[in-house]
């Protein structure tokens, strides 16, 4: 389980998470940068898969299929939002 009102400390932005769906391997910094958080626009480069979850923010994207500590990944700066 995951804090769902993660956000990101270098863009300052909320991150995004969308279940059951991975980023496509094409995205990159301006994909996001340009298109969050318009859904509309970011389904675009998400594809279907059971059991998966996409988070985003304006700097930063995973695709998460298996049971992963985000805290692990020096790159990432999401912190808890304070609920």
């Amino acid at each position: 389980r995951t804090c769902d009102r993660l956000r990101c400390t270098a863009c300052d932005f909320r991150v995004a998470l969308f279940n059951d769906y991975v980023w496509d391997q094409s995205c990159d910094y301006l994909f996001f940068r340009n298109n969050m958080p318009e859904l509309s626009k970011l389904r675009a480069k998400m594809i279907k898969k059971k059991g998966a979850r996409a988070y985003a923010c304006q700097c930063s994207w995973r695709s998460i299929d298996e049971l992963t500590d985000l805290q692990t990944e020096q790159q990432l700066r999401w912190v808890c939002g304070k609920h």
